[in-house]
């Protein structure tokens, strides 16, 4: 089996990690209720190193990138597939372990399904891109 990456694809998923984290917990949609769930201030908040966050979690999301990238490297991957595989992923392998790790540390259902949404839908926007862009 002959596996093909395209790099500028697995970019732009490591790209849409930041982008679509910066709409889901924007004030818009979930920040104000992850910050409470959390116990996060705006005075903690504005302590965060932006670069460095910001940086470490493009790397992070790039790995993670890549590595749906060889799982859905075959040729046969398409749209379908690649958006089957990445919710797959998302939710039967990240977000639920997530839960567990969750329910283990008595956090909240409002915090495991605000997070464990933005895996799910992040790891399904992956699949989708890397299906779409062979």
């Amino acid at each position: 089996m002959e596996i093909h990456i395209n790099h500028f694809a697995v970019i732009v998923c490591a790209i849409a990690n930041l982008a679509l984290g910066a709409l889901w917990y924007s004030p818009a949609m979930f920040y104000h209720a992850w910050k409470k769930e959390n116990g996060l201030t705006d005075e903690q908040l504005k302590k965060l190193n932006p670069p460095k966050v910001y940086g470490l979690s493009f790397i992070l999301a790039l790995l993670i990138s890549y590595n749906m990238a060889f799982f859905l490297g075959d040729d046969k991957t398409d749209m379908a597939w690649g958006t089957t595989a990445g919710f797959l992923a998302g939710f039967g392998f990240s977000a639920l372990i997530f839960t567990i790790i969750g329910l283990f540390e008595m956090r909240s259902w409002k915090y495991i399904l605000i997070n464990g949404g933005f895996i799910t839908l992040y790891f399904t926007i992956v699949g989708f891109i890397l299906g779409v862009w062979r």
